[in-house]
């Protein structure tokens, strides 16, 4: 029964953790055209005892803002250039696929153990 119970709380760390890994991308597709806005990376980390997986801090990306020209933009400097956001949508979509899919096995296994569990209950009514 234990089994079946850390089954459950694996799987539902895996959920919550990947549901933030989507709340960041979405962020920064969100600021993808914002100036001065870096891109938000988040890693996860498993606790030793339990297995349990969770999201370390947020991190920012460190990758160099690009170097916009556009004079007649506020931000813009004495030589017409402004900082740009550093967020790649192609990786921003790659990402929201993975933990999206990541999300789904996720609950997926979550679905199968609170099956075996209501299965067990009932063989235990018998």
């Amino acid at each position: 029964m234990t089994d079946l119970l850390k089954a459950l709380s694996l799987s539902a760390s895996g959920m919550e953790a990947q549901a933030k890994r989507l709340r960041h991308v979405s962020e920064n597709i969100a600021n993808a055209d914002t100036p001065g806005y870096q891109r938000k990376l988040v890693s996860f980390q498993s606790e030793m005892n339990t297995g349990a997986v969770s999201a370390a801090r947020v991190r920012l990306d460190k990758t160099p803002l690009p170097k916009l020209f556009d004079p007649s933009h506020p931000l813009a400097d004495t030589t017409g250039h402004y900082d740009g956001s550093n967020v790649d949508l192609v990786i921003e979509i790659a990402d929201a696929r993975e933990a999206q899919r990541s999300y789904e096995a996720n609950l997926r296994l979550f679905d199968q153990a609170r099956q075996m569990t209501q299965s067990l209950f009932d063989l235990i009514r018998r």
